[in-house]
């Protein structure tokens, strides 16, 4: 039996340890994505638009850059009751027969992440912020800028989610192999890159997208502050007809974001993704919502529209 006095001691050893909570789920429920991806024998998606001039991002690193990417966003025990919350929004959202949908929320100032579901979906073009992010990276690591061409690729790639331009830049980049090193290294652990030319097919989860938003959005990134602007800069650009998905759950015109969307060939079912920022009450959230299984894109969008405004609703309420 412990003395008095020790059990004492046990105690006030036991308060001075830390207490860390953490919590990074996904939203799985239904839903679909295209995106104009090459994705096999999926149809293939090539914006037109005109190719807006972009800041030219600097190839040396933050003083975060050499920082390790952190895998989980940091929690506070808050978060348990925001998963919860989350999960009973999401529960409201109708999902059409035979679809999916998961869906993952960030709030940038308190670090507190809640997901909904661990399924893996296609990215579809949603990928393409990934690919100029691995880009960057590597640009950053050989200590320059972006050439002339990879900044026109990397502008219509994203505002115009053009096909060839992120095929050029998949190749740039050294393919799945060269994307999934750079994923290793921001800390995605649930994502891997398609084969060969289907780089639509890449596989991810909605919590692993809220890891790669969070170099885009996040100061401990290892893209430095001017790459970071730069690829913000081009997901708040998007041309007109592609300004829908998380944008949804923002109040007025305070986004960022790339969609992906693309009907696969064996079932003639679509995948539908949206992933960005938005700002709610002065509030910033980072937002991914994938979803699989819709008979149409439109359906698909209204699917991952509802996911994005219940996830960031119910995630916020418990602010």
């Amino acid at each position: 039996m412990e003395s008095t006095g020790a059990g004492r001691r046990r105690a006030r050893r036991a308060r001075r340890r830390p207490f860390a909570h953490t919590v990074l789920a996904v939203v799985a429920v239904a839903g679909v994505a295209w995106c104009g991806t090459v994705c096999g024998k999926a149809r293939v998606h090539s914006g037109a638009g005109a190719v807006s001039s972009a800041a030219q991002p600097s190839a040396s690193s933050s003083a975060a850059a050499g920082e390790e990417a952190s895998v989980e966003p940091a929690t506070s025990p808050s978060a348990v009751g925001r998963k919860e919350l989350l999960s009973k929004a999401m529960a409201s959202v109708t999902v059409p027969s035979r679809a999916r949908v998961s869906a993952a929320v960030l709030e940038l100032e308190s670090g507190e992440s809640a997901a909904y579901g661990e399924a893996a979906f296609d990215t579809a073009s949603i990928v393409k912020v990934d690919i100029l992010a691995t880009l960057l990276l590597q640009a950053q690591d050989a200590g320059r800028r972006l050439t002339a061409a990879e900044r026109a690729y990397a502008t219509k790639m994203i505002e115009n989610s053009d096909n060839a331009s992120a095929t050029a830049l998949w190749h740039t980049i050294g393919r799945a192999g060269g994307l999934d090193a750079a994923n290793e290294r921001f800390g995605l652990s649930a994502t891997s890159g398609g084969d060969g030319e289907l780089w639509g097919l890449t596989q991810t989860t909605a919590a692993d997208q809220l890891v790669l938003l969070q170099q885009v959005f996040g100061h401990k990134s290892l893209l430095s502050a001017a790459s970071r602007t730069y690829v913000q800069a081009l997901m708040k650009g998007v041309e007109a007809d592609q300004q829908w998905g998380v944008s949804a759950a923002a109040v007025g015109a305070s986004w960022a974001l790339k969609n992906g969307w693309m009907p696969r060939s064996a079932t003639g079912l679509w995948d539908v993704n949206s992933i960005g920022r938005v700002t709610v009450d002065g509030a910033d959230f980072l937002v991914a919502v994938l979803s699989g299984g819709t008979v149409s894109q439109a359906q698909g969008i209204t699917l991952v529209e509802a996911a994005a405004k219940a996830a960031v609703t119910g995630f916020a309420s418990g602010s």
